[in-house]
This record gives C-alpha cells, structure tokens and sequence, in this order.
C-alpha cells in the first residue's frame, strides 16, 4: 500500500489551479462542511458507512489526484479517509496539512453558509427516566459458567444543574428479574426462582433495589464518549445500603435526552447475598459461585 502525501495551504492552492481533475474532499460531517469549507471542496463525511460508496461515484477513475481534509491537524478523520483510499487502490492520495484550521488562517477561499451548528443546552431541573429506552444488565459466574439478564426499570430521575449531573435515583423491580441466556430453557425458572429466595436477593420481602446517585463529578479534560464522570452513589439492595463508587459516560443524546452508561462491578456479599461465596462457606465444590457481580447501566432521560 502507497504512503500519502502532505501539501501546504499555499500547495494546494496551487495545485487546484494547475491539475483541473484535482479532487479536493472534505471528510467532516455533512453539516460542518456547509457552514465552511474550502472552495471547490465536496463532501464525504468518513464516520458514515456510505463513504466507500459515495467515493466510487464521486472519484470513479483511480488514477484521479484526490486531496483529503478535515478539522485540524490534531484531528484523525482526513489520516483515516486516506488509509480507505489507499486500500481502495487510488494511486494519487494527498492530504492537506494542517487541514481546514491552516487553510482559514492562510486566509484562502472559503464556501458555506456561514452558519454556526447550534449547540443545543443541557437540560435542567428534575428529568424522569425513560423506562423503555433505559436499562440495567447483570452478568453472574461461577469458575465454569456464567449467566446474564436484565433488571426492570420502575422509576427514577436524574437531577440535572447548571449543565451537570447532580443526582438521581433509580427504582429496580427485583422480582422481575430475567435470565437472558436461559431463555427457553427449562432450566431458567429453576434459576430465577432461586435469585429470588432468601438464599439470593429474597424478594419477597425486598421487591426492590434503589441506586441513589449522590455526587457526579466531571473528569478534567475527558474526550466526548469517554469515561466523564465519577459518580459516588448508594446502592440499596436486599435491605441494605452500602456506598459505591464508578465511572460513567454521560452527554446529551437526541431530542434534548440526557444519556449516561455505566459499567462495574459490586461485590453481592456485602449486601448480605452470601450463597455460594467463598470467603463465608467451606467445601462448596459445584455450588461456588463468585462474589463479584457485573452491571451494565444505560440510563436516558424523557424527552424534553
């Protein structure tokens, strides 16, 4: 696979001039390229699935001069764009350094409305849980197995201030708890039956579970879908509240939705479910099963 090659602004701008099949393609979202782009430029944005596609009917002759660009230089998009074109076997592939940033401030021919993307302000005040888009999954083991299921939603909120997560309770319906895995399986009722009992989480006195979260703290300088947030919660569980400490990855989804997923790990004995545990039974042979028990949260708030 042939390497690419880097021009200048001032490269590239004379380039176009002389090479008049030159392609100059930029590779951001379809929304930033019609705010501002550079002169002449067409648009494929390289996130998008379509982009092999839309680059064969855009460029359907190899051997055609393209040069890529994206945001800046310290963003990957124009870098990954070229590797595609390499593969997909283009012999003349540029890309522009220091991309559309260094093309602005050399003060070269612009395109695009002008407009600014809106960015859309995060929610505030008390916003209720979306019972149906949210979720929370358990994964269970012993030394040979493992199983997983989720846990019914019944109710919850999250508190959001001045743009940041302060808060919130989530209201879990432990005897509506699934096996996913056993699902079909005659087995699965013997197993939920058992998660059920006093051995487990006895859900006929304690029909519910209670995540209460009670400080979000935002991490300094974490990247967009990244772990943003370290949330110091309690969890109520079989009668009993112990505190519980994790990261999330938290922002604002569509229609104005405050998003958050989570995961971590408890340790289900020091909420009293002790069945099973090494650190409190001797010579359980087949019935060991392991202390830690795997979460998986994705909570989405209604829409505003």
């Amino acid at each position: 696979m042939n390497a690419f090659h880097r021009l200048t602004a001032s490269d590239l701008n004379a380039l176009r001039h002389e090479e008049p099949k030159l392609v100059i393609m930029d590779v951001r979202l379809s929304d930033d390229y019609e705010q501002r782009a550079i002169e002449g430029a067409v648009n494929n944005c390289v996130y998008e699935v379509a982009f092999q596609s839309r680059l064969t009917d855009l460029v359907p002759d190899l051997q055609t001069p393209v040069c890529l660009y994206g945001e800046s230089q310290d963003s990957h998009e124009a870098t990954m764009a070229a590797q595609k074109l390499l593969r997909a076997g283009y012999a003349r592939v540029l890309t522009l350094q220091g991309c559309l940033a260094a093309w602005t401030t050399a003060g070269l021919p612009l395109q695009g409305n002008g407009n600014q993307p809106e960015i859309q302000p995060l929610p505030a005040g008390r916003l209720p849980i979306d019972v149906t888009e949210s979720k929370v999954e358990w994964l269970g083991r012993n030394l040979l197995n493992k199983h997983w299921g989720h846990l019914p939603i019944r109710s919850g909120h999250l508190d959001i201030r001045h743009g940041e997560l302060a808060g919130g309770e989530i209201i879990l319906g432990m005897t509506d708890i699934t096996c996913d895995d056993l699902a079909g399986n005659p087995y699965h009722d013997v197993l939920i039956a058992h998660l059920r009992s006093d051995d487990f989480f006895d859900t006929e006195i304690h029909p519910e579970a209670r995540l209460k979260i009670l400080q979000a703290k935002l991490a300094p300088k974490a990247a967009p879908g990244t772990q943003n947030l370290h949330i110091t919660a309690e969890l109520t569980l079989k009668g009993i509240t112990a505190p519980i400490q994790f990261t999330a990855a938290a922002g604002l989804a569509e229609n104005g939705r405050y998003a958050a997923q989570a995961a971590f790990s408890i340790d289900r004995t020091r909420w009293g479910v002790l069945y099973g545990s090494g650190q409190f039974f001797h010579r359980l042979a087949g019935h060991l099963v392991n202390d830690l028990i795997e979460i998986q949260v994705r909570i989405v708030t209604q829409s505003t």
